[in-house]
C-alpha cells in the first residue's frame, strides 16, 4: 500500500471510529451504571458494546494503517476531556439535552472522571512515534560480494541432493 493511500485510509478511520468509540463508551458505561444501581445486575449487552469499543480503541491506537487516525481521535477525546475543566473555570457549556437519554449518563460519568482526557492523551502520544509515520520499507536486494563459483571445500553438485541434511555426508 502506498504511503498516500495509507494516510487517506487513516483519515477515514480517524473520522469514523472516534465517534463510534465515544458512543460505545457512553452507552456501555451508562447502561452498566444504571443497571447496577437499579437491579444490582450486569447488563450483558453493555459489556458486549464495551468489548467492541475496546477493539475499536485498540485499532485506533495500534494499527499500522496511519497515525492520522489516532491523531484525530486523540484530538477529539482531548477536547471532550477539557470540557469539564472549562466548566470548573466558569466557561459556558453546551446544553445537556444534545445527547440521547441512553448516552447522557455514560458521557457524564466519563467526562467527570477524566477518562476522556486520559484516552485523548493516550491516542495523541501513540500518534507521535516516528515509526508510525514511516511507510513500510521495500525489501533491500543485496548483490553478492563474492562470486557464484562452487566452493572448493564442498563436494560438487551432482543431481538432486537431499535438502533436509544440514551437512554434506560421504
Amino acid at each position: 500500500m502506498s504511503n498516500g493511500a495509507r494516510h487517506v485510509l487513516g483519515v477515514v478511520a480517524g473520522l469514523l471510529l472516534p465517534p463510534l468509540v465515544a458512543a460505545g463508551l457512553w452507552f456501555g458505561v451508562g447502561e452498566l451504571r444504571l443497571e447496577a444501581a437499579r437491579a444490582f445486575q450486569i447488563s450483558w449487552p453493555a459489556v458486549g458494546v464495551l468489548v467492541a469499543t475496546g477493539i475499536g480503541l485498540a485499532f485506533l491506537a495500534g494499527s499500522r494503517l496511519s497515525p492520522v487516525a489516532s491523531l484525530l481521535g486523540g484530538l477529539a477525546f482531548t477536547g471532550l476531556g477539557v470540557l469539564p475543566l472549562l466548566a470548573a473555570l466558569g466557561v459556558q457549556q453546551p446544553p445537556d439535552y444534545l445527547l440521547p437519554n441512553s448516552l447522557e449518563p455514560g458521557y457524564l460519568t466519563l467526562a467527570y472522571t477524566g477518562l476522556h482526557l486520559v484516552l485523548g492523551v493516550l491516542l495523541l502520544v501513540v500518534s507521535l512515534f516516528p515509526s508510525r509515520w514511516r511507510s513500510m520499507a521495500e525489501p533491500t536486494v543485496y548483490s553478492p560480494a563474492y562470486s557464484e563459483a562452487p566452493s572448493p571445500y564442498l563436494p560438487p553438485q551432482s543431481g538432486a541432493e537431499d535438502a533436509t541434511r544440514p551437512m554434506y555426508r560421504d
